[in-house]
Parts: C-alpha cells; structure tokens; sequence
C-alpha cells in the first residue's frame, strides 16, 4: 500500500478523536486502534480506518502496519493516576508495552516519526511551583511512572532513527472530554456532578491548583509536533497559568446561579498538591502558544454539554 497514513492510537477517546478529526480537514488519512474502553466508537470519524483492540495486541499490529504509516501519534491508554492503582500491570500494559511495541513496529516499518501523549504528572511533587522540561521527574502513582518509562524508551530508539517527541499535557478540558467517567478529568468530574446532582464532591483542599490546557490548544501541539525536525524533544503543553481548585469550583458554580452544593471531603490516590507548566520551550521550537483562556474554554464546554443535551437539565 504506497498510500500514507498517520496512525492515531485512541481515536475513540477525547484527545485522540479531535487530533484525528483534525488532521482529516487537513486532508490526510487516519488509521486508528482503540479498544473502546474509555471511547466511544460514536466518536470515531467515518473517514478513518478502525483497527478495535488493545495497542499491545501484536496481532492486531501486524494488521496495522501492513498500511504505509507515515507517523505515529500515541493517545491512546489508561489516563487516570488515581485509576492506575486499581490495575497497575495493565496500567503498564496500556502505557508503557504499547509504547515499546509501537516503536518496535516504527523501526521495523521505516516509519521515522513518534508523538506521545505524556502527562504533567511525572514531575510529581515539586519544591517549585512552575517546572519545565529541565525539572527532575518525581512520579508518585503507577501512571506517572508508565509514561515517564515510556518517554526514557522513546529517547533509546531516537537513537535508532525515530524522531520522538513527548508531549507532557497538562489538564485537558473542553468540549468531547467523557463525563461519564468520574475518575479522570477534574472539569469533567466537576461538571458531571454538578449537572447530574446538582452538588459537587471535592477530594482534597481547594487551595489545590492546576494548569488547565483546552483541547483545541493541545490538537495543535500535535499537529505542529508532525512537522517538527528533531530527534527527541519534550515539551510542556501548558498555559503556564495557576487556576485552583477553589478557582474552577466558583466558576462552575456560578453557571448554576450559585445553587451548588458543595463538599470537601477525602483524597485521591497519587494527586500532588499543584504544579503548573513552563511553555517557553515549545513556544521557541515549534511556534505555538495556548489561545483559549480557562473561563472561554470552560464557557465553551458548558455549551457544548447543553446544546448536544448530555444531561437533562
């Protein structure tokens, strides 16, 4: 097959459908793998071809890369810290042997070209509040330790011809994120809640913080990270801004007049107090930077959920 595709594992899922939506307006083509654990097949675009299964499964990656794959975006796997200590070992199946397993597939197909979807959780906790890619690493949940394992085999086979990039997304939110799963997503979560019951649980203090990245903003780091001429890079796909829990709690609260109940109450299993991410290096390398503000993005999503009636309001 001499026509080129970009393999686009999770495209079933919130980050991976918009990636592959996107870079099918763009005119390419997509091929796909995702076992629809987390996905909905609703959200696969007509025009891809779907492979469904695990990114692990070899059978299913021979199939795979009988088509000419031109690069491949790795979205796809298990995306919640505190979910990671229910199943550590598939957590590391999804996350880490995927990982390997792809770039073996790449170095064997002559396919030169990696992005992965890493996370802000592998700096863990922090002595400083802001961190950059030169920050030393400090994972604290099985999650965290599966993506940072996978970016160290990424550096080894940018050694063996791959360009590899890893792409440390801090939390995404927007319109598409899956609001039936309350254990990944804090907008989500909150929103969820706030629709379903009208009430709100938080686990953990309010004075927590984060750095809220749109999905619009992250689709575009991947589609500037295809044509970027490195070896291995990583980068901080972030706003470089700190928004706290207390923050998102009154911003959500205030879209229902107030009428919120609101409870603190617990803790989540391997959440770190707050970091938030410096930019600078994925502003100078690629040309890009956020355009979307969190209370635009967060205005954005509580449309979206209202004009495509997730919930009965």
């Amino acid at each position: 097959m001499n026509k080129e595709y970009i393999l686009v594992t999770g495209a079933a899922g919130f980050i991976g459908s918009a990636v592959a939506n996107k870079l099918i307006d763009l005119g390419k083509s997509v091929i796909t793998i995702d076992n629809l654990s987390t996905g909905d097949k609703s959200n696969l675009n007509k025009e891809l071809v779907f492979f469904e299964g695990d990114v692990f499964d070899t059978n299913i990656l021979d199939q795979v890369f009988k088509y000419n794959i031109k690069a491949i975006l790795h979205i796809a796997g298990q995306s919640s810290g505190e979910i990671s200590y229910d199943n550590p070992i598939y957590d590391l199946r999804s996350n880490t042997e995927s990982t390997l397993l792809l770039l073996k597939y790449a170095k064997n197909s002559n396919c030169k070209k990696f992005i992965f979807a890493s996370t802000m959780s592998v700096y863990g906790e922090q002595e400083t509040e802001i961190v950059d890619e030169k920050s030393i690493p400090n994972p604290i949940s099985f999650y965290s330790v599966g993506k940072l394992a996978s970016e160290s085999y990424m550096k080894v086979y940018s050694k063996l011809g791959i360009d590899c990039i890893a792409l440390r997304l801090f939390n995404v939110y927007g319109p598409g994120q899956n609001l039936k799963n309350l254990r990944q997503g804090m907008v989500s979560i909150f929103l969820a809640q706030a629709f379903q019951n009208s009430s709100i649980l938080i686990k953990g203090s309010r004075d927590r913080f984060r750095d809220m990245i749109y999905i619009d903003d992250v689709v575009e780091a991947f589609i500037k990270s295809i044509k970027a001429n490195v070896d291995f890079r990583i980068y901080n796909v972030s706003t470089g801004t700190k928004t706290t829990v207390g923050d998102v709690i009154n911003s959500i609260n205030a879209m229902f007049n107030d009428n919120l109940k609101i409870r603190y109450e617990g803790e989540t299993p391997g959440d770190i107090f707050g970091i938030y991410g410096d930019n600078n290096l994925i502003k100078s390398d690629l040309v890009w930077s956020p355009k979307i503000n969190f209370k635009d993005g967060l205005s954005n999503m509580y449309n979206w959920i209202i004009d495509n009636k997730i919930y009965d309001l």
